[in-house]
């Protein structure tokens, strides 16, 4: 059986070239196709020069979950999108010219939740699952564990600077990534003050949303959560009838309103659809929050475009509203629901949600100048997903392996170790060769049964262009990112560079 595998594997791989294009077949069978595409990236990295500018600006685009075989396989998706084999897709992701791996491991675990991580790549420190905003020396959930173990962020650095700051993502925005980076809070699921236990309520602890609003001045909040801004019971406009959807809060506090009156004298806008948002304009407001969801935004695929924003057009305005700040800004993007198409084992819901963030990423680059603005692509965790198989070149990234398993049966090119995928029927795989492994709703197969999938441990790249963006090179702990960003931005405690810097630009006038 064996034998016969390999045999068949041989001419599977021998005939691969029918499912490409035979033109492009044609240039890739010609040496000098390879030699010429390497001479040309060699050139270009020689004509690479070190860019030591000040980073007037930031932006720090967050893939939640977003481990390099979930970008591989976005990659391969978006060539395929644009009808093309897909593998030889250059994201723009793929155009930044520094590239270095982070571990992610958390002070108490080996493989971390995105609270810690964001803790670590946000406040340069890290942490213990599931907490946010605090050092390790503080325990998951326990609110008396909090006093004096907060720990600041890069966006409260860039706001003490004097910079605009800001927050865009594609889950509630008291999630865990956006939470860390204003949040001190022992557990990452203090949504709102009815997520608390009534001992943390009582030991002085503050939920995460109210945090949003008290912490730091954000000039811009967008994303999803307005569930839990408004008291309990609130009716929400888009979704009247859901009970799901009304407010939570228990304080009868309305957030929304707090936030608006704390900005006197300002052009303050609070929008929660598209139409509105659409209407704001980015040269007049001052301050922006954009809640478009009770909860989460809407999965790219499923989204309503008369109702929700894409994260390009997110981004976009968040851009241009802190742009104004001579001083510069700093910017936050993430693309938090790649994460929970992971979870469900959706791998067709994150790879369109990952290809969603790289675009995202190719408008801010058209937005800003390279000359004073770094960068910085990057990941908290992996997930558990795998890209196997001998599949043909420019087969379905979301299809299955030519070659099947010793029980003879199919199965898909990408799997998770682990998840809700797990099937066995009879003591058996299932049979999906008639099933269309390229829905949005087709839950990848896996290895061990769980309600939902887990993340994953490994390295993450992170990838940076811009002012000290050579800083960003090889293998470091995953809390160098905050202080190299602050180091690139002269923001934060370590600035006795800056004063170099500053003076050598002076003396050159």
């Amino acid at each position: 059986m064996i034998r016969f595998l390999v045999c068949f594997l041989c001419f599977l791989l021998t005939a691969s070239g029918k499912s490409i294009q035979r033109n492009e077949l044609l240039d890739e069978e010609n040496p000098e196709f390879w030699r010429s595409q390497a001479q040309a990236t060699l050139n270009s990295a020689l004509r690479r020069k070190l860019n030591t500018n000040v980073a007037k600006n930031i932006v720090l685009f967050l893939g939640d979950g977003m481990g390099i075989t979930t970008i591989t396989a976005a990659r391969i998706l978006k060539g395929q999108l644009e009808q093309r084999p897909g593998e030889e897709t250059i994201m723009t992701m793929d155009t930044f010219p520094y590239v270095g791996l982070a571990k992610v491991y958390t002070v108490d675990f080996q493989i971390p939740d995105s609270g810690a991580t964001g803790t670590a790549y946000l406040c340069g420190v890290k942490t213990n699952l599931n907490i946010v905003g605090l050092s390790a020396a503080a325990r998951n959930g326990v609110c008396r564990s909090q006093t004096g173990n907060e720990v600041t962020s890069i966006l409260k650095w860039a706001k003490d600077a004097g910079k605009s700051v800001g927050i865009v993502t594609t889950t509630r925005v008291q999630h865990a990534t956006p939470a860390a980076s204003y949040a001190h809070s022992s557990s990452r699921k203090w949504y709102s003050d009815a997520d608390m236990p009534a001992a943390a309520k009582r030991d002085g602890c503050t939920d995460i949303a109210s945090q949003l609003i008290s912490n730091t001045d954000i000039d811009v909040i967008i994303g999803g959560g307005r569930k839990y801004m408004t008291p309990k019971d609130t009716v929400d406009p888009e979704y009247p009838t859901d009970l799901k959807s009304a407010g939570m809060r228990e304080d009868k506090r309305n957030l929304v309103n707090e936030w608006i009156n704390m900005k006197e004298g300002k052009v303050v806008r609070y929008v929660w659809n598209k139409t509105e948002f659409d209407a704001v304009d980015a040269k007049t407001t001052d301050y922006l929050m954009a809640l478009f969801e009770p909860g989460d935004l809407r999965f790219e695929v499923e989204r309503d475009p008369l109702m929700d924003p894409s994260i390009i057009e997110m981004t976009e305005k968040a851009i241009r509203i802190l742009q104004k700040n001579p001083r510069g800004f700093f910017l936050l993007v993430e693309g938090g629901r790649i994460d929970q198409g992971h979870h469900a084992s959706r791998a067709s819901m994150a790879l369109h949600e990952t290809v969603a963030l790289d675009n995202a990423v190719a408008r801010a680059l058209e937005l800003t100048n390279e000359e004073e603005t770094l960068t910085v692509v990057t990941a908290d965790h992996s997930h558990s997903l795998s890209f196997n198989g001998y599949p043909f070149r420019g087969n379905s990234i979301l299809g299955k392996s030519p070659v099947y398993g010793t029980d003879m049966l199919p199965y898909t090119t990408l799997m998770y170790g682990n998840g809700p995928g797990y099937k066995i029927i009879n003591n058996k795989r299932p049979d999906i060769r008639k099933v269309d492994t390229k829905s949005k709703d087709y839950v990848q197969l896996a290895a061990v049964p769980l309600d939902s999938e887990t993340h994953g441990g490994e390295d993450v790249a992170v990838l940076a262009r811009g002012p000290m963006a050579h800083l960003f090179q090889g293998i470091n702990e995953q809390n160098y990112i905050a202080h190299a960003m602050a180091y690139a931005a002269c923001v934060g405690t370590n600035q006795n560079h800056c004063y170099t810097v500053q003076s050598s630009a002076l003396n050159m006038h």
